[in-house]
């Protein structure tokens, strides 16, 4: 029993990731090639992608949304968890970025199941809600451009079926959320989303120390 969530030395931590982490090759191939980016610290953590895979596969998520690909690592994460028939709309500004992740969503043979919109994530939520999508998505993830949180739950939250699940990563920011004098635009972005979340009846939430912090929310029937 404990009080308050343990915290993790590097110790620990290895300990945690040897004991626990199951990490496809393709998934560890990716990490690998991505830790060499020169923007690599913007991947995802490999247990959250693993508690990601658990998330879809206990909901029996078929279709899924993701705003902000990277190299796609957390792209391989979420399709790996997927039925072969399932889908996923991975949206992402930057054209160059997802093609270090795509040979290796082919060498896991989940490349059909990925729908990849380069552009603004906003537009094409938006375009999605036009078409008559929305509440037809099970499972989304949020990690995109920062500034731009509050529009993409609002827009998630509207394609996302009722019982869904929407994650939103970063919700911790480094800690740098509890600094008043810190008013960067992404800063009071997600302070601002995080008290909105914390009191918006339409949802059930859990807020959890994981990589740099991840909220899971459940849309309410």
């Amino acid at each position: 029993m404990s009080y308050k969530t343990s915290p993790l030395t590097e110790p620990v931590y290895d300990y945690l990731l040897k004991t626990s982490l199951r990490e496809p090759d393709a998934l560890r191939a990716l990490r690998a090639e991505t830790e060499r980016h020169p923007h690599g610290g913007m991947r995802i953590c490999p247990e959250q992608g693993q508690l990601m895979r658990l998330l879809i596969e206990l909901t029996g998520a078929k279709s899924a949304l993701e705003i902000g690909v990277f190299t796609g690592y957390s792209t391989l994460s979420v399709a790996l968890a997927l039925p072969h028939d399932g889908r996923l709309i991975a949206c992402e500004r930057n054209a160059e970025w997802p093609t270090v992740g795509q040979p290796f969503w082919q060498d896991a043979g989940v490349e059909d199941i990925i729908d990849l919109r380069i552009g603004k994530a906003a537009e094409t939520l938006d375009a999605l809600i036009q078409e008559g999508q929305s509440a037809t998505f099970d499972f989304a993830f949020i990690d995109g451009d920062k500034k731009n949180y509050g529009v993409y739950y609002e827009q998630c939250l509207t394609l996302i079926r009722p019982g869904g699940l929407i994650l939103i990563d970063n919700v911790l920011w480094d800690g740098r959320l509890i600094d008043a004098a810190d008013t960067e635009l992404a800063t009071t972005t997600i302070r601002t989303l995080n008290e909105k979340i914390h009191g918006d009846e339409r949802v059930s939430i859990s807020m959890l120390p994981v990589g740099d912090g991840l909220t899971i929310i459940r849309k309410r029937d």
